[in-house]
């Protein structure tokens, strides 16, 4: 299961990514949606970083039980 997490992990981050060069692509024809990609990539990177944390806490968690 922790394989699986850190899979998906970092499919945030590819996710990210491609809001991040979709945003770039767009800026010049429709800012208003650049600024959502943006956001969206901001918010997806967080998520990214909160789980990767939590994961972590989980795992240290669960070797100290053994």
């Amino acid at each position: 299961m922790n394989t699986l997490w850190k899979f998906f992990q970092y499919g945030y981050l590819m996710i990210a990514f491609i809001c991040t060069v979709e945003a770039i692509v767009r800026w010049n024809s429709d800012r208003s949606r650049s600024y959502l990609f943006l956001g969206f990539a901001i918010l997806i990177t967080l998520v990214f970083f909160f789980k990767r944390h939590f994961r972590k806490k989980i795992e240290t968690r669960n070797r100290q039980n053994k």
